[in-house]
């Protein structure tokens, strides 16, 4: 089973699990301010639940790809929808600052909340 490391909890998942789901299953802070209430639900539209993350996941969808290539996100950046990312592995997660986690000052990392 894999084992994701976010805000400084570790826990497992089955493999192939979406990470936003398992996130916030585990009473994981994923969202920034009001994106708490005003996100899609999981259906890779509003970019808000972005995360940088290490070790293996599947690849990016298209919906990922689309959404993280406009405003105010940048494709270039590595960072991923938890959305439409499934966790094939062990991951670390980190979450970055600004409305849509796109800012550069982690809110939480791996280690700690």
């Amino acid at each position: 089973m894999p084992t994701v490391t976010a805000q400084g909890k570790t826990f497992n998942c089955e493999p192939g699990a979406n990470l936003r789901q398992v996130l916030l299953q585990q009473g994981i802070d994923l969202y920034n301010g009001s994106a708490k209430v005003i996100n899609c639900r999981g259906i890779g539209t509003c970019g808000t639940c972005s995360v940088h993350i290490s070790g293996s996941v599947s690849a990016p969808n298209w919906r990922d790809r689309a959404r993280r290539a406009l405003p105010p996100h940048q494709a270039e950046r590595d960072l991923r929808l938890a959305c439409q990312t499934q966790v094939m592995g062990d991951i670390c997660v980190t979450k970055y600052d600004e409305f849509w986690g796109q800012g550069t000052e982690p809110v939480w990392s791996p280690e700690q909340s």
